[in-house]
Order: C-alpha cells, then sequence, then structure tokens
C-alpha cells in the first residue's frame, strides 16, 4: 500500500527513539511509499501533523497556482473575475459564500486539473502551501471562507467510518463535497500583502505523490 494514515498520539511523535520504534515499525515508510500521520482524537481532521517520505518516492510539485479569469463579464483585475463561472452560473455567489470561498474553489479546480495531466489525482496530495491576500476592504485574509473551499475537495471523509462528511457552500446547509477525498496533506497558510496578479486572493502549490510500481 502506497499511502497509509495513521493516528499517532502527540507524545509519541515527540519521543526520542529509533523512528522505526514507532507505530510498530511503520517509520521510515518503505521506498516509494507515504505515511500521513494524523493528530489523535478527530474523526474529521483536516490537515496532517505531518507525512513522512520513503525513499525513491517519486513526487510532483505544482507551480503556484491562482484562480482562473472564468468571469468574463467582470472587470479585468477585479476580484470577482476569479469567480469560478461553472460553479457559480453568472458570476453570481450563493448566500454566505465568499469572494475568497469562490476563488479557493477555482484554484483547487485548476489543482486537479493540473494533476490530471501527469496522471495523479487529488488523493494524491501530500503537502500544500497556501497564500491568502486580504479582500478588498477587509483587515484580514479570509481563513474561513478559504477552509470551506478545501474541504469541498480535501478531508472531508470520516477516519472511523469512511464516508463522506457533508461540507458547507458559504451559510448554506453542509451538503456532500464536491470532490469525496480522504487525503490530509500537511498544509500551511499564509496571509500576503500582495499575490502576483490582480485580483487574486488565493494562490495554491501541492506536492503529490506517485503510487508505487509494485502495486
Amino acid at each position: 500500500m502506497r499511502r497509509l494514515g495513521i493516528l499517532l498520539p502527540a507524545a509519541a511523535v515527540l519521543l526520542a527513539v529509533p523512528a522505526v520504534a514507532i507505530a510498530g515499525g511503520l517509520f521510515p515508510p518503505r521506498p516509494g511509499t507515504t505515511v500521513t500521520v494524523l493528530p489523535s482524537g478527530q474523526d474529521n481532521p483536516s490537515i496532517a501533523d505531518g507525512v513522512a517520505i520513503g525513499k525513491g518516492t517519486a513526487l510532483y510539485k505544482t507551480s503556484g497556482l491562482g484562480p482562473a479569469a472564468l468571469n468574463t463579464a467582470a472587470p479585468a483585475g477585479s476580484e470577482a473575475r476569479y469567480i469560478d463561472t461553472v460553479v457559480f452560473p453568472g458570476g453570481v455567489l450563493p448566500a454566505g459564500v465568499t469572494i475568497t470561498e469562490a476563488q479557493g474553489i477555482n484554484v483547487l479546480r485548476r489543482i486537479g486539473e493540473n494533476l490530471a495531466k501527469v496522471g495523479l489525482s487529488y488523493e494524491d496530495v501530500i503537502t500544500m502551501r497556501v497564500f491568502l491576500q486580504n479582500p478588498a476592504g477587509q483587515e484580514r485574509m479570509d481563513f474561513n471562507g478559504w477552509n470551506r473551499a478545501y474541504r469541498q475537495f480535501f478531508a472531508n471523509t470520516s477516519l472511523s467510518t469512511g464516508e463522506p462528511v457533508p461540507v458547507p457552500l458559504g451559510s448554506a446547509a453542509p451538503a456532500p463535497p464536491m470532490v469525496v477525498n480522504p487525503a490530509r496533506p500537511s498544509r500551511f497558510a499564509l496571509e500576503i500583502e500582495n499575490l502576483p496578479v490582480n485580483g487574486w486572493l488565493v494562490e495554491v502549490e501541492v506536492d503529490a505523490a506517485y503510487p508505487s510500481q509494485d502495486e
């Protein structure tokens, strides 16, 4: 099996013992495999504590991707220009959906297309770096809106049952996620002053691991 997710109590991670002694010899991972360490006590954690990568594992690293300018009815360079009109026809956002949430969905759909070009999928993602800019008129980045977008594509299954966990879109009642995906990559998110394209509020890059050849 190429990827394995495990739950470890925090104390186990901090022990100064040989890696192979932790979790029944899972560390270091076998060559060509990855092991995702998940926080304990949570049925649906959003991110991993970390990911161990076995020797010789083939990785794919995307460039930083922002949202595509799909809402051509909006002015060039505006935040609304980067609403995904496939998901939100006419660029109209449902109640409670923020512009960061809409752009996040746009970006993650682009990430999926990027991965598909090289034979990978959302489930193969092991690490993610997120850069957020505060929307016009707001003092801080909209992390909650981003996280709702993220849950539409990642970390949306129950660890105990494997079943999809409903995800809210804006202020709507939680509904099935856009892409059912158990992967919980290690992740960080930063607020930055400016992204490279006028109107972007979200930029994302990911690392994904190829399945081992002996599967």
